[in-house]
């Protein structure tokens, strides 16, 4: 059975203006979504800053998280590292902290062969007795989880049960799904999440719900009930807005959307600046349109 199907938010990390975790806005955010019909939440994956979040703070998001939201809906956490003991650490304390499961990124900057991924990802599930959901983003990471790796891992490894696909390569989705066709498949684009459920994803992790979940919830919905039609409706009409919340690098323009709509997430950590005025200026003009501003 899968974690969740539907609508999964990658969750921003809401900061104050002195660039610390802001625990009472991660809070209101949570009830938010939760009010707002999202699927599960996604705990510091990359919306949410985890690469400019120490160690004591990734896992403070991360149990407080959980602890907010107090089994509502499943929470996965974002535990994956280039450094495979880092990330058992990390999946070994969001077991501990009771999440329903991980998302582990492939190992970024020393770019694993696919044997390397599969003794990355094989050593980090074994560690522990919950789900597990590869993420593989090569746009980031610089590497791609093939197909074939995938589905060794699904095929042989119990407690890896799925991918968050932001590839973009359709070919290779299709492929993984034909290779195991038991997996959880989750959209990591929110521009191609109709496209994959058709063939077969369970849903997305998604940046669109920070600011519209109760649209992505829909969508997603229509499109497990078969109603392929009004999923499809639903894909074009949010298509501007998420165009416009990645025209600087996620989660600049999602922050800043968030802040258009009086949420308050505050800034964000170096290397990540604020979003350009111009940028800003076509993003708003693209969430009014859409009605969530």
């Amino acid at each position: 059975m899968a974690i969740f199907e539907g609508a999964g938010v990658a969750l921003v990390t809401p900061m104050n203006e002195d660039l610390s975790v802001n625990y009472n806005k991660l809070e209101e955010i949570l009830e938010e979504q939760i009010a707002g019909g999202t699927d599960a939440i996604i705990s510091c994956g990359t919306t949410g800053e985890a690469s400019t979040l120490t160690v004591e703070e990734h896992l403070d998001v991360i149990k407080k998280t959980i602890d907010i939201v107090n089994k509502r809906i499943p929470v996965v956490a974002g535990t994956g590292s280039n450094s495979t003991e880092t990330a058992i650490e990390f999946s070994k304390e969001a077991k501990k902290y009771g999440a329903d499961g991980v998302l582990v990124v492939s190992p970024y900057y020393n770019k694993a062969t696919q044997n390397g991924l599969i003794k990355h990802f094989s050593s980090i599930a074994q560690a522990i007795d919950i789900p597990v959901i590869l993420y593989n983003i090569p746009g980031r990471t610089g590497v791609n989880i093939e197909p074939d790796t995938i589905a060794y891992l699904v095929n042989n490894v119990e407690n890896i049960v799925g991918v968050k696909e932001a590839s973009g390569n359709f070919s290779n989705a299709i492929k993984t799904l034909r290779l195991c066709p038991q997996i959880d498949m989750y959209s990591g684009n929110d521009d191609q999440v109709v496209a994959l459920m058709s063939i077969g994803a369970k849903g997305v992790i998604s940046v669109l719900s920070n600011v519209a979940p109760r649209q992505t919830h829909e969508m997603c919905k229509a499109a497990l009930d078969g109603d392929i039609f009004k999923a499809r409706k639903m894909q074009i009409e949010a298509l501007d807005v998420i165009i416009n919340l990645f025209t600087e690098v996620n989660p600049i323009p999602v922050k800043a959307a968030m802040n258009l709509q009086g949420k308050n997430v505050g800034p964000l950590r170096l290397p990540l600046t604020q979003m350009e005025k111009a940028h800003e200026e076509v993003l708003a003009k693209a969430m009014k349109e859409y009605g969530i501003l």
